[in-house]
C-alpha cells in the first residue's frame, strides 16, 4: 500500500506541467484533456503536490505554528516567533511561500472544477464525484487561509484568469468554504478510495471543525455527531509510549482512526514529510541521522509540559536530549523515521490533519458549549481520548476517568482545552485553538511569561500578492502591524 501511496505522490509531481496549460496553452489544449477518468485523476493529484510541499503543509506550516505553543518553543531562525512580537523578515518570507503554494492548490482545483463537465468520457456520478474532491480541496485551503491571515481574495473558477481581485472579507471567504464542503458533502464516496483521499466523512468533519472555529459550537457538534454515529472510526488502542507508531509510525498505510491524512512516502527519496528532520536532534537516530530540532521544550521552564502528568503516554512521547540548553531540555519523538534515508524529504510518516481523536474532542467541548452545561456523553468522547492515553480500553470505563460531578461546564471547557493540547502536539493545531477560545495571550504569558503582540495574531499579506495585485492597497488591507 505504502507503494501505491507512492506511486499517487509521484503521479502529482508528473502534473506539475498543470502550469503548462496557463503558461503554453498550445502545449495541450484544454479540449483534449479533462476527458477520461484517468487525466482528472491526474489533475487531481496536481491539487495535492503543492499542499505536500516544504513550503507548505511538508514543513514550513507546522513548523511555524508550532513555534507559538504554550508547550514548545522555536529555536535558531524560528527562536524570533517564540516572543510572540510578529514576523522578521526570515519568517514573513516563509509564511509568503505558503501563500504562493495555497494558492497554486487552488488555481489547480479551479481548473478542475472548470473542465471537469465538459469531459467528454466521464459519467455524471464522476463528475460530481471529481469536482466534490476539488471543491473539498480548495475549501481545506481557504480554512486553512483564512484562520492564518484573516480575509484573503477569493480566487474560484470564475475568475482565475484575473491577477487583480480585491481582499474578501473574512465572512466572504467562509461563504465559498462552506458551499464547496455543502457540495463536497453530498457528492463525495462513503469510503475513500485511496488513504489520502477524503470521503464524505471527511467533508463532515471539516465543516464541523470550521463551524468550531467560528464558536458555532451547535453545528459543530451536530456534524462532529454524525461522524461518530457512523461508527466508521475508532481509536487505536495503546498500551505504552512506543504503540503510538501504530497510529503516527513511518509504515502506517492507514488506521481506523484516519479521517484525513496528508500522505507521505520515503520510498520514491523524495516525497517523505520533511517536517520530521525539523523535531529532531542528528545524534538522536530518530530521523535518518538528521535533524534541526527546531523545536524543544523544558520540562521546567515550562509550565504546561511541567505541569502534565508523567503517567500520561504522550508525555512519554518527549526524550531528554541536552541541546546546549541545559538537562531539562526535551525533544519530541511523536513522529519519527530512523530508517529514513539522509536528510530532507524522506520521512515515510504522515500528516494526521484530521483523526478520530479530533472528532472526539470537538464534540466534547461543542456538545456543553451549545448547552451551557455537561452531559454524560461528552464527558465519555473526552474519556475515550484520556483512557487511550494512559494504556487503557478507550470503550472501557477506567481508573483515569473523569468524573461528570467534579466539573462545572466552564471547568469542563477547560478540561478539554488542556485535553486537545496533549493530544495535538506537534499537529500545528494548538495555536488555532489558543486563538479559537480567545485565551493565546493568558496562555502563552502562563506558560512561557511572553507577551502576545497583537499583530503576531495574523501573518501579513505578502509582498508577492502586494507587488503584482493593484487592488489589494499596501495601507489600507495589509494585516495590523505590518
Amino acid at each position: 500500500m505504502k507503494k501505491l501511496l507512492s506511486i499517487f505522490c509521484i503521479v502529482s509531481l508528473l502534473f506539475s506541467c498543470q502550469e503548462a496549460l496557463e503558461e503554453n496553452p498550445k502545449s495541450l489544449a484544454v479540449e483534449t484533456f479533462y476527458n477520461t477518468n484517468a487525466e482528472v485523476e491526474a489533475a487531481l493529484a496536481a491539487i495535492y503536490d503543492p499542499l505536500r510541499s516544504d513550503n507548505a503543509f511538508g514543513a514550513l506550516y507546522i513548523a511555524q505554528l508550532e513555534a507559538y505553543t504554550d508547550y514548545s518553543f522555536g529555536r535558531g531562525s524560528y527562536g524570533i516567533l517564540t516572543t510572540f512580537q510578529g514576523l522578521d523578515g526570515n519568517n514573513e518570507g516563509r509564511t509568503q511561500s505558503m501563500w504562493n503554494q495555497f494558492y497554486l492548490a487552488i488555481r489547480n482545483a479551479n481548473i478542475v472544477i472548470l473542465n471537469v463537465p465538459d469531459g467528454a468520457n466521464l459519467s455524471e456520478e464522476d463528475k460530481l464525484k471529481y469536482i466534490a474532491e476539488a471543491k473539498f480541496l480548495r475549501a481545506f485551503v481557504y480554512f486553512t487561509m483564512v484562520k492564518n491571515w484573516g480575509g484573503v481574495p477569493v480566487r474560484t473558477e470564475a475568475n482565475m484568469t484575473e491577477i487583480e481581485i480585491p481582499r474578501n472579507t473574512a465572512e466572504e471567504v467562509y461563504e465559498l468554504i462552506f458551499e464547496d464542503l455543502a457540495f463536497a458533502e453530498a457528492n463525495l464516496p462513503g469510503v475513500a478510495p485511496l488513504p489520502g483521499k477524503p470521503s464524505l466523512w471527511a467533508a463532515k468533519t471539516v465543516l464541523a471543525d470550521v463551524h468550531f472555529y467560528r464558536q458555532e459550537y451547535q453545528q459543530a457538534r451536530d456534524k462532529s455527531l454524525e461522524v461518530i454515529s457512523s461508527e466508521n472510526y475508532s481509536l487505536v488502542p495503546v498500551t505504552v509510549a512506543e504503540d503510538f507508531e501504530k497510529i503516527y509510525g513511518p509504515t502506517v498505510v492507514t488506521s481506523s482512526e484516519e479521517i484525513f491524512y496528508l500522505k507521505f512516502s520515503r520510498l520514491s527519496g523524495s516525497e517523505g514529510w520533511f517536517f520530521v528532520q525539523f523535531i529532531h536532534h542528528p545524534g538522536s537516530g530518530l530521523f535518518g541521522g538528521g535533524g534541526y530540532y527546531a523545536h524543544y521544550s523544558d520540562v521546567v521552564a515550562n509550565s504546561t509540559l511541567a505541569s502534565m502528568d508523567r503517567d500520561d503516554l504522550r508525555f512519554q512521547l518527549w526524550y531528554p536530549w541536552n541541546i546546549g540548553l541545559g538537562a531539562n531540555s526535551v525533544l519530541s519523538k511523536k513522529f519519527s523515521d530512523p530508517d529514513a534515508a539522509g536528510g530532507g524529504r524522506t520521512a515515510g510518516n504522515d500528516y494526521p490533519f484530521y483523526r478520530y481523536a479530533d472528532v472526539l474532542l470537538m464534540y466534547a467541548e461543542a456538545d456543553a458549549r451549545a448547552s451551557g452545561s455537561i452531559s454524560s456523553d461528552a464527558m465519555e468522547k473526552l474519556n475515550m481520548v484520556h483512557r487511550r492515553a494512559y494504556g487503557y480500553d478507550p470503550n472501557m470505563a477506567s481508573e483515569v476517568d473523569f468524573e461528570l460531578a467534579d466539573y462545572s461546564a466552564a471547568m469542563f471547557y477547560e478540561l478539554v482545552i488542556k485535553e486537545r493540547g496533549y493530544e495535538t502536539q506537534m499537529e500545528g493545531k494548538r495555536w488555532l485553538d489558543l486563538k479559537r477560545t480567545g485565551q493565546v495571550k493568558e496562555r502563552i504569558k502562563a506558560a512561557t511569561g511572553k507577551d502576545v503582540a497583537e499583530k503576531h495574531l495574523l501573518w501579513p499579506i505578502p509582498n508577492s500578492e502586494l507587488n503584482f495585485n493593484s487592488l489589494i492597497d499596501p495601507a489600507t488591507d495589509q494585516n495590523p502591524g505590518y
